[in-house]
């Protein structure tokens, strides 16, 4: 069973960094596109940030210049790079990734990490 186990959540004060992961487990024969979406409170779930497998990247106007999308294919994981954070940008932040088992080929979900400012 494929998991995606996501880690790297806190506080932060605005101005602040930090550094999510996500990293997939299971019985995979590979990982595709891997991405970012976040989900405010009252909000719906929106893209932050894609990484194709061969590297290529996409990202939402709100975190250009400031996110970074990266992924460690032997890992199985890809990550984010927050830096200059702002307060809107305080939400649940969640991982997926469009896999490819011996059965299907499926989005999966990670359960979220927690993002939030601290005054």
């Amino acid at each position: 069973q494929v998991q995606l186990v996501e880690s790297g959540g806190g506080l932060v004060q605005p101005g602040g960094s930090l550094r999510l992961s996500c990293a997939a487990s299971g019985s995979m024969l590979s990982i595709n596109v891997m991405g970012w979406y976040r989900q405010a409170s009252g909000m719906q779930r929106e893209l932050v940030a894609f990484i194709t497998s061969d590297g290529s990247t996409v990202y939402a106007d709100s975190v250009k210049g400031r996110f970074t999308i990266s992924r460690d294919n032997a890992k199985n994981t890809v990550y984010l790079q927050m830096n200059s954070l702002k307060p809107e940008d305080t939400a649940v932040y969640y991982c997926n990734a469009d896999i490819t088992t011996v059965s299907r080929r499926y989005t999966y979900w990670g359960q979220g990490t927690q993002v939030t400012f601290s005054s």
